[in-house]
């Protein structure tokens, strides 16, 4: 997937990126089939490297340095090295190992890491091959997964790496915050005092969430590796946080239908009935997931429509269920 945010490097550099992380006799030479831009993903750029000795490993760098991206996303790859610490020293979720970590800028202008590369399917690539049910005991497999994960406790709400907050409330409202001045930074066409009212008027059904856990928030069947019918990679976890649980992707659609069907998810997550106020938190998360979801495509630099039109019609969607309960 394209985006001005991909971080791409000479050949060159990346055999000394190669003989940094892996040592100089592991440098590969030829032509460039040893190394290959794995398409997944809006952000980061990544290459799938082989390496002299066969060793396959995958080669993960942050966008440049010059390049603005959304406040989330500043010092995403080390939330996704401490949230790969975190999981694999804490639970039996498997995430890739991490073989080498740069943070130095001397080679690139940006931080970057090396990690195995898993020889397996992405799940969502694959899925709408599979039967339904093999996609049911996925699905119930990532949901089981993302409970697992959801069980980590945090010391504070907010970002891994701290600074946290005390209330759930002042973390979310902060983060909707966030999403919407950079959306006025870069002149997005929203309705700016409309969705603050609306989230204003709701805001209280976040007080009742007491305990900040450890949240993915970007786990998406895309970002599940599967193989013989079972989940053996979980990647991509740069945008995990302290928060509710409940904010989880996989729990999008019970709330907004267009994406997807969450009946196995939950399932497999062990969720039993939502209450009245579950359903207004969740509302007011798909808000904050699909105003994102609009806002980013001009921080990625993309031209086209037809991701931009979804999106907009996902917020109008979002935006309409939380309407009849303001009214």
């Amino acid at each position: 997937m394209e985006s001005i945010t991909k971080n791409r490097q000479s050949p060159g550099t990346l055999r000394a990126m190669v003989a940094l992380a892996y040592g100089p006799d592991q440098v590969p030479s030829g032509p460039q089939e040893w190394v290959h831009e794995l398409g997944h993903g809006w952000f980061n750029v990544a290459y799938r490297l082989r390496l002299r000795d066969g060793y396959q490993a995958v080669l993960k760098v942050a966008p440049p340095a010059g390049v603005e991206v959304m406040t989330y996303e500043r010092r995403a790859m080390a939330t996704e090295l401490a949230a790969l610490a975190l999981i694999s020293s804490s639970t039996s979720v498997p995430v890739p190992r991490v073989d080498y970590v740069d943070t130095s800028g001397e080679l690139v202008d940006a931080d970057w890491f090396c990690m195995p590369f898993v020889d397996a399917d992405n799940y969502g690539i694959i899925r709408s091959s599979l039967s339904a049910c093999e996609q049911d005991r996925l699905d119930v497999a990532l949901g089981e997964a993302n409970r697992s994960l959801n069980a980590l406790a945090g010391p504070a709400f907010g970002p891994l790496a701290g600074p946290g907050v005390p209330t759930w409330r002042q973390c979310f409202l902060g983060m909707l915050e966030d999403v919407l001045h950079d959306g006025s930074r870069r002149a997005v066409d929203l309705d700016y005092a409309g969705i603050r009212a609306l989230v204003t008027a709701h805001a209280d059904c976040l007080d009742e969430v007491r305990s900040p856990r450890f949240v993915e928030w970007d786990l998406w069947a895309s970002n599940v590796l599967v193989r013989d019918g079972r989940i053996v990679c979980v990647i991509d976890h740069e945008r995990a946080f302290y928060g509710d649980p409940l904010i989880e992707a996989g729990f999008v659609a019970t709330e907004l239908g267009a994406f997807g069907n969450p009946t196995a998810f939950v399932r497999g997550y062990g969720k039993g009935r939502f209450t009245e106020n579950e359903r207004a938190r969740r509302r007011l998360y798909n808000l904050h997931l699909t105003l994102t979801m609009v806002i980013e495509a001009v921080y990625r630099g993309r031209t086209g429509h037809q991701q931009q039109d979804w999106a907009r019609a996902r917020l109008a969607e979002a935006v309409a269920a939380l309407r009849p309960v303001l009214a």
